[in-house]
């Protein structure tokens, strides 16, 4: 277990770390939002969190209040228009994963991220798994109808505060999973069986509390896998890890993946 070091993580948990990734066959990583940071996409919990500084925009991303209020509609159609994910370019964790998958160890891409940055930097889309969606398209919650956020965003800009389904006049929202909003059963599926087929389950930048994606550690933990958890601040899955990495992820996972060879 990596010892919680205010300067960092110990060298010798960074080289056991990246021992195991080095000897492992198959690798599930799951990321969240601690990787994007360094892209200038801020996180939810963290202690400059959106959510943590602004504990009233966590209503925003709640399904009940945007289908019942439409004055959350509205705010949220601002505040997608200028979400910093527009402007983000991929950090060196991004690339750092895009390495782990050429040495053929990676198999599955397991993120809470809904920014697309993993394949912005050259992920495989085919290994992404993005468990709560994506802000980069629209869906309407009567029709389910997809459009990309940009045709969606031009017609706010030109007037429309909350627009609704060009197709059927139905509520429109970014094609994320809100609080309140159930998760594709196929992804989470895919992402459990991914879990339970590894070798190594990497967690980065995710601070475990959400479930069901926090649930695949202990399924990769109980199948035998060997579990690996770089994050900033504790988790609640800590205990279950075989070695805990506090600190940056756009820090550790360039080191992590430094010596894995394909």
């Amino acid at each position: 277990m990596g010892e919680d070091l205010d300067d960092g993580p110990d060298d010798a948990d960074v080289a056991r770390a990246a021992d195991l990734l080095a000897r492992a066959q198959r690798v599930t990583v799951l990321t969240g939002a601690g990787v994007s940071t360094d892209s200038g996409i801020p996180d939810f919990r963290g202690p400059q969190g959106v959510w943590t500084r602004n504990p009233a925009a966590e209503r925003l991303s709640t399904l009940q209040a945007y289908v019942a209020d439409p004055e959350v509609r509205r705010e949220s159609w601002r505040q997608r228009a200028v979400h910093p994910v527009w402007e983000a370019r991929p950090g060196p964790a991004h690339k750092a994963l895009v390495d782990l998958e050429r040495s053929g160890r990676l198999l599955a891409l397991l993120t809470q991220n809904i920014d697309e940055l993993h394949q912005a930097a050259g992920s495989s889309p085919d290994l992404v798994v993005e468990l709560h969606g994506t802000v980069h398209h629209t869906q309407c919650l009567s029709c389910g109808a997809r459009a990309p956020m940009a045709e969606t965003l031009a017609r706010v800009a030109a007037g429309e505060e909350d627009p609704p389904c060009a197709l059927c006049g139905g509520i429109l929202k970014s094609a994320t999973i809100s609080f309140g909003q159930e998760l594709d059963a196929g992804v989470i599926m895919r992402a459990r069986r991914a879990a339970v087929e590894a070798d190594v389950l990497l967690a980065a930048g995710t601070s475990l509390g959400v479930h069901p994606a926090a649930g695949v550690v202990d399924l990769a933990a109980a199948a035998g896998a060997a579990v690996v958890i770089v994050n900033a601040e504790p988790t609640p899955y800590d205990d279950v890890a075989t070695v805990v990495l506090r600190g940056g992820t756009g820090e550790l996972l360039p080191r992590l993946v430094a010596g894995v060879d394909g």
